[in-house]
């Protein structure tokens, strides 16, 4: 059992060198968006556009990255010359072909209009002024994949938006599952809300709900602790703050 733990929290950090950097990312971002703001007494959509594109661009594109989509998602009514935007960009679709901006409606009235401020990914970071991990879920605005979505506020005295990267999670199965097959137990990937990102447990598949009777309370016990046992069945740990949990059960 105690082989079987260090397993665990070995594949644990495994995943937090691998999510860090996509983190550090979002932050890197979020500063950089704030100076932007605070450096002009009006920002509009073209000029958020080509900032953005300048950042997210070699991102999305760049070869064995788990980034699919990223960008800045506006407050409605901060940009000066439109109510909503998004000034998001999406992976190549095929090979040979550059990245694409994100086409949204912006016109409420549309049947193809999607208020994006009650979703998720935005109003849980403008709730609480942190980052935050939302997914995996099918993600029908981008990929009409599984996904999982890093956003944090952009602040400038109120809140211009938010930045984020959209993260494929069969891209990410690809980079992380050989570390968590190196254990003899059974490991599955899962946030805070116990739904799956990926298991070694073909039983278990991605944006399922994991059922294990104890679970909701030794998620909660991990993300103060960092290690918590799971009754007699096995032990969750946390992946550091990224939001993301290794369940290992026996």
């Amino acid at each position: 059992m105690i082989r079987t733990i260090t397993d665990t929290a070995s594949a644990a950090a495994h995943l937090v060198e691998t999510f860090t950097p996509l983190i550090d990312l979002v932050e890197l971002w979020r500063r950089d968006l704030e100076l932007f703001f605070e450096g002009a007494s009006e920002v509009d959509s073209a000029q958020i556009d080509a900032h953005m594109q300048r950042l997210a661009v070699p991102r999305v594109t760049a070869d064995g990255t788990a980034i699919v989509g990223a960008g800045f998602v506006a407050t409605p009514g901060r940009l000066a010359d439109a109510q909503w935007h998004l000034a998001w960009w999406l992976s190549p679709p095929a090979p040979g072909t550059s990245a694409r901006r994100l086409a949204t409606s912006a016109n409420p009235d549309s049947e193809s209009f999607r208020d994006y401020t009650a979703l998720e990914w935005w109003r849980v970071p403008v709730q609480t002024g942190r980052r935050h991990l939302t997914g995996p879920y099918i993600d029908f605005l981008c990929t009409d994949d599984y996904t999982i979505t890093v956003t944090a506020p952009v602040r400038d005295g109120d809140t211009a938006g938010v930045t984020g990267i959209d993260l494929d999670v069969a891209r990410l199965e690809r980079l992380l599952l050989p570390a968590l097959l190196q254990s003899d137990a059974s490991l599955t990937l899962v946030n805070a809300s116990a739904r799956t990102v990926l298991s070694t447990d073909p039983r278990t598949p991605t944006g399922a709900i994991l059922r294990v009777d104890g679970l909701s309370d030794a998620l909660a016990a991990a993300a103060r602790s960092g290690c918590t046992s799971l009754s007699d069945r096995g032990a969750v740990v946390a992946c550091g703050d990224t939001g993301l949990f290794l369940v290992q059960r026996r």
